[in-house]
């Protein structure tokens, strides 16, 4: 895997986490727009907010992951391919310098 695309799916990930500050920060804002709206704040629909969050966080790493995945995939096959024809060509060269 190409070094650039380890750094862009860590970094998705890394964007994907909440902190405990940020879990707090958004706690508080649930409760607030709930409040706003006249609707009680529960536990129940914290935990809701919190999992769709989660969710689409869940959606964009797979997507980073998948693509590292292809990427590399692609590379270790493009590498065995040219390591099998490099062998051959050195097989050969081999049988030309013993006959």
């Amino acid at each position: 895997m190409d070094r650039q695309d380890y750094n862009k799916a860590e970094r998705t990930v890394d964007d994907a986490k909440w902190t405990v500050n940020d879990y707090a920060d958004r706690a508080k804002d649930y409760i607030r727009d709930e409040k706003r709206r006249n609707a009680t704040p529960t536990q129940e629909g914290w935990m809701e907010r919190a999992k769709d969050n989660i969710g689409d966080a869940w959606e964009d790493t797979k997507d980073a992951v998948s693509s590292a995945w292809e990427k590399t995939k692609d590379w270790t096959d493009d590498a065995w391919e040219e390591t099998k024809d490099a062998a051959e060509d050195g097989k050969a060269e081999v049988r030309k310098a013993t006959n």
